[in-house]
């Protein structure tokens, strides 16, 4: 009798089976299927939105269609690069400064309990005040230059890093603290070694919300300061009635979120690398 060439309970390959090529790994559905839907939905909204400008024909004095848009985007791209650049310095510095102080705060606080009952409230009341309505305080404290766009950003965007950093640090499992003090490690080494690597899911949700606050933060100081900068271009094409200068300053603002937005997922698939994807992700089993 002969011999079957595989174990019954073996899973067969379907697609070697068929004789067919198996599609690379990368052009699997599961692969694509994150970056093709959002494209694909973009791409009908686009379409539903120029089909929609072009039926109704009398909405272009309020709304431009995305050709004109492009068009516009095109021809005024020496004037808005500077601006684009000037957005993106700004609120990279302020997310930067933000990080920062977040992370730091978010650390004090959770390792020292009088520290949290002495600070904590007090930003949850700084967090609370309207940030709008503080923005003129701050032109007359740092001026209308980039010091008062930079502090406004870094404003806005500490307090979710912080808190986030702090629940992250703080929902460390007791069983590994308990055995780091059998190992006899340090606080230091434990706080490095075992809390950080469990705050990184909640720090890196903190530093995408802080992210969108600094950039929000950019935005509303160039409203207030009037001097460069995408928002200064929302501001004038508003003024002008051009919606068409006004969505592609949008549309450049967006670039720049996507574009941050991007190296923070970056920065977090590196940490959760080096830490361990299934350390970060679940703890110890």
């Amino acid at each position: 009798m002969t011999a079957l060439p595989f174990a019954p309970d073996t899973p067969v390959d379907a697609a070697a089976d068929t004789g067919a090529i198996a599609p690379p790994r990368w052009l699997r559905w599961s692969k694509i299927r994150p970056v093709l839907l959002p494209l694909l939905f973009a791409v009908a909204w686009l379409a539903t939105w120029q089909w929609g400008v072009e039926r109704f024909p009398q909405t272009r004095s309020v709304l431009s269609s995305p050709s004109e848009i492009g068009a516009i985007l095109g021809r005024s791209m020496p004037l808005l690069l500077p601006q684009l650049a000037s957005t993106a310095r700004e609120a990279l510095m302020g997310f930067a400064l933000a990080t920062v102080v977040g992370i730091a705060l978010g650390a004090a606080i959770t390792l020292s309990r009088r520290l949290e009952q002495a600070l904590f409230p007090h930003l949850v009341l700084f967090q609370i005040v309207p940030k709008i309505a503080l923005a003129p305080l701050f032109v007359i404290w740092f001026g209308v230059g980039g010091e008062t766009r930079l502090v406004f950003a870094l404003f806005l965007a500490f307090f979710p890093i912080a808190a986030a950093t702090a629940g992250g640090l703080a929902r460390t499992r007791p069983e590994a603290l308990r055995l780091c003090t059998a190992l006899t490690a340090s606080r230091w080494r434990t706080f490095i070694a075992v809390r950080v690597p469990f705050a990184i899911p909640s720090l890196f949700a903190g530093l995408k919300i802080g992210m969108t606050m600094a950039l929000i933060g950019t935005i509303v100081g160039e409203f207030v300061t009037g001097q460069q900068g995408l928002g200064y271009m929302i501001m004038f094409a508003a003024a002008n009635a051009d919606s068409a200068l006004t969505f592609a300053a949008l549309a450049l603002l967006c670039v720049v979120g996507l574009a941050v937005y991007a190296t923070v997922v970056l920065a977090e698939i590196v940490a959760q690398r080096w830490y361990g994807a299934p350390f970060v992700t679940e703890g110890f089993n």
